[in-house]
């Protein structure tokens, strides 16, 4: 039989997981430390309410799940959907908004929560891109003003570099003022989802190429050249100047938007160590975020480390009431596969010939123990110099070898 994972799934050897239990640990203490508790929800959900909208494209890619007790031949043409009642989760952002429906009476006002936990989706597996990942996200729910905002970039900036990234930057905009700049441009609303995706594309195809696209997808020149122009010069704003700008670029676009765009940017302008940019091209979520997004990138990647903003409605589709609501996601993956296998940390093997007393074995890695370090038993075999080759490569950094005629037990390091 083989013994390969399910295709696009992975085993993962102690020493990931070692990396990966440091990544989550750092991220929980900072997170911890902001006030976020740690919630846990279902792998299954509904499969209504996970087709009912809210993943957009991520609904594409799920996993659905058979009804029990269904005979082993049904009847010829039966729908699809009438053999399905359930589907793994593709995000953790659909359960957590049935999560809050379901227990917001119990929950404190506004709630901070933290979530880490595997999801599915049934992607084409390639070189990074994986059937079950694990997502790390946090959420504040029931706050309506850019404490949120603020609060979520300033927590995630900084489990960030707990784990050890440095030079991060975060790209701050607003879904308003996208639909702000494509109504000043002249575009109509029903052509205001192409001209984001082809915006979106900016930083791989570059403005003749966006230009090309969106000419090609029958919108006008003139108006692309016009966005072109007022992004252009909302680009490289400092704190103090991106409210003032923005009101002049974007006559129309809300006093709230700009004050708010105006309140967040100063208040990461303030937080050091962080760098960060007022970012007219960001596009996020369209059907989706209600107000500002933020991403963070690292300039040795192209992809993003991080995202999120504000999704003021989403609650709302299956509660009945809208809630305010802000997230941030941390792509868990990326940022452990770009920091590769930690260092090893201080292990000792206890090798233990057959003459040894098993009392005297564990007394003696006990007492290893007990100075808070990781000690491992283990009897002698085969050549010595090939077990000690094998406890090395299994991540022991340090031998105690005992035989019947030791005096006293001596710690030796392990490859040198």
């Amino acid at each position: 039989m083989d013994n390969s994972p399910a295709r696009g799934t992975r085993d993962l050897l102690p020493s990931a997981v070692a990396t990966r239990d440091h990544v989550l640990a750092t991220i929980t203490d900072v997170y911890h430390r902001f006030g976020y508790q740690r919630i846990e929800t279902p792998a299954l959900e509904d499969i209504n309410r996970l087709t009912g909208g809210q993943g957009g494209e991520n609904e594409k890619l799920l996993f659905q799940v058979l009804r029990r007790g269904l005979p082993a031949v049904v009847e010829a043409g039966t729908p699809l959907h009438d053999l399905i009642d359930f589907g793994l989760r593709f995000d953790l952002t659909v359960p957590l908004t049935r999560f809050y429906g379901n227990n917001q009476a119990t929950l404190p006002t506004p709630f901070r929560s933290f979530q880490f936990g595997p999801v599915w989706r049934a992607e084409r597996p390639a070189k990074g891109r994986y059937r079950q990942f694990y997502q790390c996200d946090i959420d504040l729910i029931g706050e309506a003003s850019v404490l949120a905002e603020v609060e979520l970039i300033e927590a995630t900036a900084q489990a960030l570099a707990g784990v050890g990234l440095t030079g991060t930057t975060v790209r701050l905009s607003d879904r308003r003022y996208l639909s702000a700049l494509a109504a000043a441009v002249g575009l109509d609303e029903s052509a205001w989802s192409t001209f984001f995706i082809g915006l979106d594309k900016l930083d791989k195809i570059g403005w003749d190429g966006v230009r090309a696209e969106l000419v090609g997808r029958d919108l006008p020149g003139e108006a692309v050249d016009a966005a072109r122009e007022r992004i252009e010069s909302l680009t490289g704003l400092a704190a103090d100047k991106v409210a003032d700008t923005l009101s002049d670029v974007i006559p129309a676009l809300a006093e709230d938007v700009v004050a708010d765009l105006g309140t967040v940017a100063g208040c990461l302008d303030e937080l050091s160590g962080l760098t960060w940019e007022f970012d007219p091209t960001l596009v996020r979520g369209m059907g989706y975020y209600t107000g500002q997004i933020f991403e963070v990138g690292h300039p040795s990647v192209s992809y993003s480390l991080a995202g999120g903003g504000r999704y003021d409605k989403l609650i709302g589709r299956s509660l009945g009431k809208d809630v305010p609501a802000c997230g941030f996601s941390i792509g868990f993956e990326r940022i452990v596969d770009m920091l590769g296998e930690l260092p090893r940390e201080d292990s000792v093997a206890v090798l233990f010939e057959s003459d040894v007393p098993l009392a005297t074995v564990f007394r003696v890695a006990r007492e290893v123990r007990s100075g808070g370090r990781t000690a491992a038993v283990q009897p002698r075999s085969g050549k010595f110099g090939a077990q000690l080759g094998r406890l090395e490569a299994a991540g022991f950094t340090s031998l105690i070898h005992l035989k019947a005629d030791t005096a006293e037990p001596e710690e030796r390091p392990l490859g040198k």
